[in-house]
């Protein structure tokens, strides 16, 4: 088992340390390093296993006591040019008093088999675009470390998710299935490997497990795998839950991607899996099962899972009881933590810690809506806020001030930094201010469409929807339909002694606009094409005279509150 990485100088990596376990989930966001560490493991493992086999336990010479490595070799880190592998591009740096010095990658793993800790770390450093070289690192005290026989001896293997099924599969020897999987040809060998399951010892008993899980998960009964001599292929059929025989291939991405997985830890017991995306092509329920499958067929076969997920459901299932590490700055473990907070973030959602870390701010809303409609203001505006918008950590609080604090008092007890803001509609009973929250505030006016609610506003989206749907021609004529559909709706308001449209009063969304659009298209002869989701679509049309000042107050305060948060800092990335 694998217990640390240590990476220095590759792809977005400055210097990181990585507490590695049993089972391992790797989160963050995109572009933060997930995959690149589960790369660094797969190019220590090709380079460690080549320095082996190039220099044995034996005396390594003084002089170039590197090995070449060509980068067409690592199909687990494809790049163009071997100089993509250093951070920065930089191979080289400047000496003091002239010159320059080579710039050494390395790559640091500890761990522990049959009960006996081991340490193995390489240096790499650039020779041309085709290939850089690979040496087991310097003893400060001279000489180079020894790569250990359990690093030569351990079985690893970089699983992507699959994108599809070859339609036939010739029978292959173990050798080339592995060089197919560290060439990413996944689609190539899932029925093999299904062949070698049953092919070991026990592989009929193991064979009636993982069948078992399949059907548990997928309602299907997996087959065994035939070997048609005739014709030196592998073959594999699945019954579905209606008892139609289907080919392999006829299943679906999710299925093939589980079957490829329980398949590689069955046929292969004690091997080190990582895996990008182990829940791609599955639906939120089997999620959570596949994982729970996952670590209990690791369990019983010894297996080390080292997995990256952008799923909220595998985060919040392995924060418990596994490693999970954040990859938001340096990566760093986020599930060893005092158990009051434990009971916070389990109540919350484990995915919403992560959320803070990685922004430092939370805003509270009553719903998506309001989002899109302060992302179409902060466009109209050219608000600095604008950038914040785009990719905020939001909480949906249906206008409840009593969730919003619920929610970040617990996100408190882990970071205690976070800053917080919510808007809500305006409030009947008023808004006592929680004195321990960053910023409460109501809008002045009932809901945040009142600010939309402007008559130039929406004739002139009516007029331009005439156009767009037909031309210039009809522009006018869609706007006078609109103004028939004002009249008649707000002489209906008046009627039943309601408030004006045009003030801050009504509410707008339910009881002005949604019954205009309905009957603005019903003149038309239309369905209806605007709903409560699409108001935000009106904020381009709100001419700057007739903007509300306390819209920009609201996005002000929004900027604010970025500039005030403290995201996760480090190193890590580029």
């Amino acid at each position: 088992m694998l217990t640390n990485l240590v990476i220095r100088n590759f792809k977005l990596f400055d210097e990181v340390e990585i507490e590695l376990g049993e089972r391992v989930v790797f989160v963050g966001p995109n572009n933060s390093g997930k995959t690149s560490a589960l790369q660094a493991l797969a190019l220590w493992d090709f380079g460690a296993k080549r320095w082996f086999e190039k220099r044995g336990s034996g005396e390594v010479p003084e002089k170039r006591p590197g090995i070449t490595i060509n980068r067409r070799d690592l199909i687990a880190v494809p790049v163009p040019a071997a100089n993509l592998l250093w951070r920065d591009l930089h191979t080289q740096q400047p000496r003091q008093g002239g010159g320059t010095d080579k710039v050494y990658m390395e790559i640091e793993v500890e761990g522990v088999s049959a009960g006996k800790p081991w340490r193995s770390a390489l240096e790499l450093y650039y020779a041309n675009e085709e290939s850089f070289y690979c040496r087991s690192k310097s003893r400060p005290e001279g000489g180079r470390m020894e790569v250990p026989g359990e690093a030569t001896e351990l079985r690893l293997a970089y699983l992507p998710p699959m994108s599809g099924l070859a339609a036939s599969e010739t029978r292959l020897d173990e050798g080339a299935i592995n060089v197919r999987l560290g060439e990413g040809r996944t689609a190539e060998v899932l029925r093999n490997l299904c062949w070698q399951v049953l092919q070991r010892e026990d592989g009929k008993a193991m064979w009636d497990r993982l069948a078992a899980r399949m059907t548990a998960l997928f309602g299907v009964q997996i087959e065994e795998p035939e070997y048609v001599k005739e014709r030196g292929e592998v073959v594999m059929s699945f019954r579905t839950a209606r008892d139609v025989r289907l080919d392999l291939s006829s299943c679906g991405r999710g299925q093939q991607q589980t079957l490829l997985l329980l398949a590689h830890m069955s046929a292969n017991p004690g091997a080190v899996l990582l895996l990008d995306e182990p829940d791609a092509h599955l639906e939120i329920l089997r999620q959570r099962q596949i994982y729970q499958v996952l670590t209990e067929t690791a369990a019983e076969t010894r297996s080390q899972i080292i997995a990256a997920s952008h799923s909220e459901v595998i985060l919040n299932e392995a924060a418990d009881r596994d490693t999970v590490v954040a990859f938001i700055g340096k990566p760093h473990r986020i599930d060893d933590r005092r158990s009051q907070v434990l009971k916070a973030l389990k109540e919350i959602g484990f995915e919403h810690y992560v959320q803070a870390e990685e922004t430092g701010w939370v805003l509270y809303l009553e719903g998506s809506t309001d989002l899109a409609i302060l992302r179409a203001f902060a466009k109209e505006l050219e608000h600095p806020a604008r950038t914040a918008l785009a990719r905020p950590f939001v909480h949906y609080v249906a206008n409840q001030p009593a969730q919003a604090r619920h929610h970040f008092h617990g996100l408190r007890e882990a970071k205690p930094n976070l800053v917080g803001l919510a808007i809500y509609d305006r409030l009947d009973a008023g808004l006592q201010p929680d004195p321990n929250l960053a910023q409460e505030e109501m809008w002045g006016r009932r809901e945040i469409e009142n600010y939309l609610c402007q008559r130039s506003t929406i004739l002139a989206f009516a007029e331009a929807q005439g156009r767009g749907q037909y031309g210039d021609l009809f522009a006018p004529g869609w706007r006078a339909t609109m103004e028939e559909a004002i009249a008649e709706i707000a002489a209906a308001l008046a009627a039943l002694g309601k408030p004006d449209p045009w003030t801050g009063e009504i509410k707008a969304s339910d009881e002005f606009l949604d019954p205009l659009f309905k009957k603005f298209y019903e003149k038309l002869k239309l369905p209806n094409l605007m709903c409560k989701t699409d108001y935000h679509t009106l904020a381009p049309f709100v001419a700057e005279g007739e903007l509300d000042p306390e819209v920009r107050e609201k996005l002000d305060r929004i900027a604010e509150a970025v500039r005030r948060a403290s995201p996760h800092a480090g190193g890590g990335e580029a």
